[in-house]
């Protein structure tokens, strides 16, 4: 029997073999945490505290400053050491409070636990998620009460929980599922309450089966559907998830709520049970270390503004070959020059890897795989090109700011071209030009 999936893609090397089977070990956070302001989609958060201050764990230290933007909270109490630039995953020093941890975890007095958080108005939902700084776990970070706020006009009737993790070698989310299940369905259903939605489709790849049975043993009364999807890349993508699971196509330019739907994470649904039902705030998050350059792979739960360097050294350290560091996935991760980067809200994995020989780049053969890969039937080299020779405007209007950014095009093209870095540098300078018309 076939399962549901999208067109287009990839088959890869899955790789999770070496974490798959190890479950989640907390990881002690270091002496000294640097937690930036800027962990989510949108404006960095406003900072409330000042060099010197002691701080509890769970605390505010950095409020919303507008509807796009992010509470931040204390992982760990102790004395703000500074508030200033530090070095930041993007690669550009953002704004960072520096802890030094005490050791004690003295918890921010917490308000009254709601006795029966199902009962709470959407309203209520959403300001609890907002006040805890909950954002999309996945890894693009894009705060989750915006996401449950709709524009007017705009009904959702879906909410999907996406259990797909179709990144090679990760395996949080994994673990979460078989782990933590009550509280992922159980923040599915807040999520359902908040957004309005009628039902939950729960989204699981085929290579994790048991993973979606265990959701499916918790889900007692609550209106959810449970589908195995075949396991391709980038399955886990939400206009490719919806497109799957519902046969609903997002417009060009558009997004979930466009068709009714709103899809959250699994680990994001856990944060927001903690959130709602457990008055806790997002100061920590599961994620892999793993990959041919680690030791001793594992899964682990971190605080927030722990330095990469004690995630590796309690997984052994690196290897000899190790010779890329990424945060995220290896088709979709960001690569990293130092360790001394802090882990943020979306850092969904640390992966160290042996680098290849560096390999020449040809001219594009017109072969046509990075077009019949491309899930939003884009056609990369093209866009490649447009972008190369500073054509932005003709790549608008071409799609390139539909590109998911994915890899698929990059992995398959047998001429080596980095067709994902020049789209980046296309879609980045088609933002500044609009931008530059807004500001005019």
């Amino acid at each position: 029997m076939s399962k549901r999936t999208f067109r287009r893609g990839l088959h890869l090397p899955e790789q999770k073999t070496p974490t798959a089977g190890k479950p989640v070990e907390r990881l002690i956070a270091p002496e000294k945490l640097f937690v930036p302001l800027s962990q989510h989609f949108g404006k960095p958060a406003k900072p409330l505290v000042k060099k010197g201050e002691a701080v509890l764990l769970g605390q505010i230290l950095g409020e919303a400053d507008s509807a796009f933007s992010s509470a931040v909270h204390a992982p760990a109490s102790g004395r703000v050491l500074g508030v200033d630039l530090h070095p930041f995953p993007s690669g550009t020093p953002v704004m960072t409070v520096t802890i030094e941890n005490d050791g004690r975890d003295d918890k921010v007095p917490e308000p009254e636990r709601p006795a029966f958080p199902f009962s709470l108005s959407p309203e209520d939902i959403i300001r609890r998620i907002r006040r805890a700084g909950v954002v999309g776990l996945g890894g693009a970070a894009f705060p989750t009460a915006v996401k449950l706020s709709p524009p007017k006009g705009k009904s959702i009737d879906t909410l999907i929980l996406n259990g797909c993790e179709c990144e090679p070698v990760q395996t949080g989310d994994y673990r979460l599922m078989l782990e933590f299940p009550a509280d992922i369905v159980k923040g599915a259903e807040l999520l359902r309450i908040a957004a309005g939605a009628r039902r939950i489709v729960v989204g699981v790849e085929d290579n994790k089966a048991d993973a979606l049975e265990a959701l499916r043993a918790e889900a007692g009364g609550i209106p959810a559907a449970f589908e195995l999807l075949q396991t391709k890349y980038p399955q886990g993508a939400e206009k490719m998830l919806i497109s799957a699971l519902l046969e609903r196509a997002v417009p060009r330019g558009g997004l979930p709520f466009d068709v009714g739907v709103v899809v959250q994470n699994v680990a994001t649904a856990k944060a927001v049970w903690d959130a709602v039902g457990e008055n806790k705030p997002l100061y920590e998050r599961v994620l892999t270390c793993a990959g041919p350059g680690i030791n001793d792979p594992k899964n682990l739960l971190v605080r927030v503004g722990t330095p990469i360097r004690s995630v590796i050294d309690r997984c052994g350290g690196l290897n000899d070959g190790a010779a890329l560091l990424t945060f995220g996935g290896p088709m979709m991760g960001i690569s990293q020059a130092i360790l001394d980067v802090p882990v943020i809200k979306s850092t969904t994995g640390v992966l160290a890897f042996r680098r290849d020989p560096p390999g020449r780049e040809y001219s594009c053969i017109r072969c046509a795989r990075c077009v019949e890969h491309c899930p939003m039937g884009l056609v990369p080299t093209g866009l490649a090109k447009l972008a190369r020779f500073d054509r932005y405007e003709e790549a608008e209007k071409r799609g390139i700011m539909d590109c998911l950014e994915c890899g698929c095009c990059q992995y398959i093209c047998p001429a080596r071209i980095p067709l994902v870095q020049w789209i980046r540098l296309g879609k980045n300078r088609v933002v500044a030009g609009r931008s530059g018309k807004s500001a005019a």
